[in-house]
């Protein structure tokens, strides 16, 4: 409900009479009930805070404001955020100058940018944010806490929007933590039982940005395009769940576009590679048990010198916890031979059957735990590393579904031929979400995942590196700027005497449009007055 002092958002539920009341101008948050709303207030239904923002105008509230369901995990519904709206506190605009003005529309052009980004999800009663292992290891005190209070923030996009909220124990319900990524669900069918197959991709916010600008690790050990994948079935109350990670390169480098159609990687010279490499694996192994490094990059060219690097350094931090295994994935599987990816699958095998997968039976009791995790990467962790994930997550499955009984002794999932055009498709939609997160475009190599490498899709692979090199040289900035102000690496000072937005250029910068310009009209009145 909106009136020109304030916002009043009501509670739903049934039974419930909590209304939260936002001063549009202290921006002082309280609690009330539903008798306080003024009946003159604008009245429209949203489906949950995102958060609040300062921008040069002021305080802005983000809210959802439609929503499409994905399913139910658990019998809890899951929804994915389709539209947003950005509200303005201040009833007017008449406080900016012109350039204040300019600077606030490009603001809340990049917070739309964000929320125009595909993969939004949350749920109300749900914990998106953890893995059913995490879930099942916790205290009571733990399932007492808000959804907020307890989300794991590595996964919670709109953690710096609700930092207000979360200083307020008693409005925690009101505030809806996000996380960004990619969920699907699935009623499958195998020898006439019925389950649930669910994949969930959750992307990390810490370091997080566009391909070119966000490489490698920052200091505390976090890596670019972490996301953590789980697989997760369900069958007459047992549920089994298998997790893998997927991240930059966990050292200093970056490879910023240049205009090449691949920039070289630079590792960083300045800089101690081993600290945050031991941060990153410290907290990789709290989180996940034992690492099983699955290196995919080129071991010849620009990308030989990152190989080398990960090897040496895994060897040197000499951690039983952390093993490592490279695999040439363009040289083994040129000219198709997508066959020769078994080589890897067979050099991993006896590793997964160690790490195993978490299983819990339909009293509760947890028969199986996930002991270890295979941490993917190629240069992007996006094409490669996707392939070699549905891989590994169907060997995974294979070994589920016997147990749980759901294939017979010496069936194989890829026999079913129904399940497995499902379980393609998923991982094809998993790789084109990631890849369009991160990258801009769709993801490459998914004519592999949803079935056998095709002339077309080399064709339509050639499509998306054209697209992603223009938006990578020529758009990856706004974004990477985007995502910055979104995520409070950039705070908005709006007492700021200089814009970062408007960069003094020059005669140096228009010294090239002038000649241009008189070189194309020299050429124009040349071949008007040939004679």
């Amino acid at each position: 409900h909106i009136t020109p002092e304030k916002f009043y958002v009501e509670a739903c539920d049934d039974g419930a009479d909590d209304v939260l009341a936002i001063d549009r101008v202290s921006t002082e948050v309280t609690l009330t009930v539903k008798k306080d709303v003024p009946p003159s207030a604008v009245t429209r239904p949203i489906y949950g805070i995102l958060g609040t923002i300062r921008l040069v105008a002021g305080t802005y509230l983000i809210v959802i404001t439609k929503k499409k369901k994905v399913g139910e995990i658990f019998s809890h519904a899951i929804w994915k955020a389709t539209d947003f709206d950005i509200l303005s506190y201040k009833k007017t605009m008449l406080h900016l100058t012109d350039i204040q003005l300019q600077d606030n529309k490009v603001f809340l052009s990049m917070l739309s940018h964000v929320l125009s980004v595909d993969g939004f999800y949350f749920s109300t009663t749900y914990d998106l944010t953890h893995t059913l292992q995490r879930l099942a290891n916790t205290s009571p005190e733990f399932q007492e806490m808000s959804l907020l209070e307890r989300a794991d923030p590595r996964f919670v996009w709109n953690g710096h929007l609700l930092r207000e909220f979360a200083a307020q124990p008693e409005i925690h319900r009101f505030a809806t933590p996000v996380m960004h990524g990619f969920i699907t669900m699935h009623s499958c069918s195998i020898n006439g039982k019925c389950f649930d197959w669910l994949l969930v991709s959750r992307r990390s916010c810490f370091r997080a940005g566009v391909r070119y600008y966000v490489r490698g690790i920052d200091s505390e050990g976090h890596a670019a395009n972490f996301v953590e994948t789980e697989q997760i079935v369900h069958y007459k109350g047992s549920k089994a769940s298998f997790v893998q990670t997927r991240g930059s390169i966990p050292f200093f480098w970056s490879q910023r576009p240049n205009l090449k159609y691949k920039p070289k990687p630079q590792i960083s010279k300045s800089v101690n590679h081993m600290d945050g490499f031991q941060r990153h694996f410290d907290s990789q192994i709290i989180s996940y048990g034992k690492q099983m490094i699955v290196n995919l990059v080129n071991q010849k060219g620009s990308e030989k010198p990152l190989e080398q690097t990960f090897a040496k350094m895994v060897n040197s931090m000499a951690n039983g916890m952390v093993r490592y295994v490279a695999f040439d994935f363009h040289k083994e599987c040129s000219r198709m031979r997508w066959d020769r990816l078994q080589i890897l699958m067979d050099q991993l095998a006896e590793q997964q059957d160690e790490f195993s997968y978490f299983l819990v039976d339909s009293d509760g009791k947890i028969v199986t735990e996930q002991e270890g995790i295979f941490r993917s990467n190629c240069m992007d962790c996006l094409d490669r590393t996707n392939v070699i994930q549905s891989l590994l997550a169907r060997r995974s499955l294979q070994a589920q579904l016997q147990r749980l009984g759901v294939l017979h002794v010496g069936q194989r999932i890829e026999e079913q031929a129904d399940f497995e055009k499902i379980y393609k498709n998923a991982w094809a939609d998993n790789a084109n979400a990631c890849a369009k997160q991160y990258a801009g475009t769709g993801a490459l190599k998914t004519d592999y995942t949803t079935g056998k490498r095709t002339q077309w899709g080399l064709i339509m692979d050639g499509w998306n590196s054209l697209i992603r090199y223009y938006k990578n040289n020529f758009s990856d900035g706004f974004r990477q700027d985007a995502i910055d102000l979104f995520l409070g690496n950039y705070s908005v000072d709006e007492v700021e005497p200089a814009s970062p937005l408007h960069v003094k250029k020059d005669w140096k910068f228009l010294a090239l449009p002038i000649i241009m310009v008189v070189a194309f009209s020299m050429c124009i009145i040349c071949l008007l007055m040939a004679g």
